[in-house]
């Protein structure tokens, strides 16, 4: 860890974003106000006058000095919350500037640090910017390189003409149901994923069944009665597929059952990530009840690899199973690649992407690793060997090329803290392949209804944009403690939202 020396005492939200800042460069940082020995030693100067912004940094590290100014003229005064932001970003201005520096790595997102680059660019284009303009405010304001502008336009004109309705979909919700067992927990995963075998011995795969259709015909039914329209259905988990095909087909009539106008649905999605779940007696459900879009994941094809990982299926079956869907009637398909496995490098990611060749799936989602908090290869970093911040750059350059060779296109984007090289996630599809519902979580333009365990509820405010989150439990024991609970609090912020009278 590099303990950083500040010598002026800030607020501890500006301490929060300079650490983000830090971190890009180093595996771990913190920030101190007073420290013997630090590894790096900063100066600021600060200040605010009739709308101008004007930092300055001074970086002393192995007694060398490094420094930059930056200033910035607004139009207003801006309200507090405004002033505060402002001053953040100036400040995080030099900062990135001394590091790069310092230690030669050029930032290309810049001085940001969020998930969702995307969703400033929607923010910039809804304000009334031209192409153009936006560029320059990324280049400019966050220090965001060419190559990923070009990125950000590719994937916001793909995103406008799969949902040409992109800015009025607000008045509509989407769904997310999920299922939370697997057949093992992979070593990178912190989703809400339990082995099934346990839990089915347990009666917990019963009774969360039982919960989980009580709790989508109770949402299913306040969509009804207040005439919601809904956009997207997606079943995601862990792995959905993990239950058996008579489980499946009992909760897919349960969906269609209780959802408003089921026909008018733009998009439903079954994540049957883990090729081992895939039988074809489950893709005989999905097909009779006309769902085509699924997942068949792959992560890496090499079977050493899935081992290290803990995915107890081989690369041969990954294969089988996605031609199985395929003559099953499964009609678009996504593989997941991640960049920066273990002891994957150039040559294992190279033939990741001429196997994927030979299957050519609708859609290649493209994830870089991170060290996610709770992870096993998080908690235990020193047995899993992964590739330099060069080497993962080079696979993502390589995943680009791939992708426009083939005839693909970006079409969402997202990032994560403790990502490999400063990188990002990205979805490529085939045009009018693209999956809805991965634009509208990612850029949150709409409402998503969260059913089941460890599901998130994001109500967005279709005037303001304002998002309120409620979660539903992660472990399957509390869900179905407490999943009537949950139905009628996410019930009383729908009436909110939507400005329905509360029942007395």
């Amino acid at each position: 860890m590099k303990k950083i020396l500040v010598h002026e005492r800030f607020k501890q939200d500006w301490i929060q974003v300079l650490t983000h800042i830090a971190n890009l460069f180093f595996e771990d940082s913190k920030l101190y106000e007073s420290i013997e020995d630090p590894d790096l030693s900063v100066h600021f100067q600060y200040k605010q006058e009739n709308n101008c912004y004007s930092t300055a940094c001074q970086l002393e590290v192995d007694g060398k000095t490094f420094y930059s100014t930056y200033s910035k003229q607004y139009d207003n005064d801006g309200n507090d919350r405004e002033q505060n932001i402002r001053m953040k970003r100036a400040l995080s201005h030099v900062l990135l500037d001394v590091l790069e520096q310092y230690t030669g790595i050029t930032q290309q997102w810049g001085i940001l640090t969020g998930v969702r680059p995307t969703k400033l660019y929607h923010k910039l284009r809804k304000q009334g910017l031209a192409r153009d303009d936006i560029n320059e405010v990324l280049k400019k304001d966050f220090r965001v390189s060419d190559e990923k502008i070009t990125l950000l336009n590719s994937i916001v004109e793909r995103q406008l003409t799969t949902i040409p309705d992109l800015d009025e979909i607000g008045k509509e919700v989407s769904v997310y149901i999920g299922v939370p067992f697997c057949p093992t927990k992979c070593a990178y995963c912190t989703f809400p994923a339990y082995a099934i075998a346990p839990n089915r011995k347990t009666g917990r795969v019963a009774s969360f069944l039982d919960a989980l259709h009580i709790e989508m015909r109770e949402i299913g039914k306040w969509l009804k009665e207040h005439d919601m329209k809904v956009t997207s259905i997606y079943w995601g988990g862990g792995t959905p597929t993990s239950i058996e095909a008579e489980e499946m087909d009992a909760l897919y009539q349960t969906m269609y059952e209780s959802f408003p106008n089921p026909e008018n649905i733009r998009e439903i999605t079954v994540e049957a990530g883990r090729p081992d779940t895939i039988t074809p007696e489950k893709l005989a459900v999905l097909k009779k009840w006309g769902i085509d879009r699924i997942s068949v994941n792959p992560q890496s094809y090499t079977d050493e690899t899935l081992k290290a990982i803990g995915r107890h299926h081989s690369v041969r079956e990954t294969i089988d199973k996605f031609w199985l869907a395929r003559n099953s009637g499964m009609n678009n398909i996504n593989m997941d690649l991640i960049i920066g496995l273990p002891n994957e490098g150039i040559e294992e990611f190279r033939h990741s992407l001429n196997e994927t060749e030979k299957l050519m799936p609708e859609s290649l989602t493209v994830h870089t690793l991170s060290f996610k908090r709770a992870s096993e290869m998080t908690k235990n970093k020193d047995k899993y060997k992964v590739a330099d911040r060069a080497t993962v750059a080079r696979m993502m350059e390589m995943a680009q090329e791939w992708t426009r060779a083939n005839g693909y296109h970006p079409y969402y984007l997202y990032r994560q803290k403790n990502i490999l090289g400063n990188l990002e996630n990205v979805g490529y599809s085939k045009p009018g392949e693209e999956s809805i519902y991965n634009i509208v979580i990612m850029e949150e333009v709409q409402t998503i209804v969260g059913i089941g365990c460890g599901a998130a509820s994001k109500f967005v405010n279709p005037e303001t944009g304002a998002i309120t989150q409620y979660y539903n439990p992660k472990e399957p024991f509390q869900y179905i403690a407490s999943f009537e609970g949950a139905i009628e609090k996410k019930i009383e912020m729908l009436d909110q939202l939507y400005g329905v009278e509360l029942k007395k």
